[in-house]
């Protein structure tokens, strides 16, 4: 039972890195950034629920988009088999942002100095 639990967990954790080396191969962080978040007008992908996602990018493999700049999304989507296209919505849907465990803040004084 164990063998089979470390085998799927293993199986999964491979599914999620090539799905991520495919994001960054594709180039698809220029756009849509890091970890799905959306840059300008290019829309967040991270949280967005898995049957949307793979909604939208079956669209796009069927060259419907919502925007003129959705067009540039046509050939990446056909470029995608059905498991691969499967594999983004559900990788692109459990996408978080990295926060690391020790941030710097800055102090806040209402006072302040009056610098920028």
């Amino acid at each position: 039972m164990k063998i089979l639990l470390i085998c799927l967990i293993t199986i999964f954790i491979d599914a999620e890195n090539v799905m991520e080396k495919l994001y960054l191969k594709n180039g698809c962080n220029s756009c849509h950034g890091m970890y799905g978040e959306g840059i300008g007008a290019s829309p967040r992908l991270q949280g967005v629920k898995e049957e949307t996602l793979l909604r939208r990018l079956r669209n796009l493999q069927k060259g419907i988009t919502r925007s003129a700049n959705g067009a540039i999304m046509v050939s990446f989507a056909k470029a995608l088999d059905e498991n691969q296209t499967i594999q983004m919505a559900k990788y692109l849907s459990n996408l978080k942002t990295y926060i690391p465990k020790e941030r710097y803040e800055i102090e806040y004084d209402p006072a302040g100095d009056g610098g920028s």
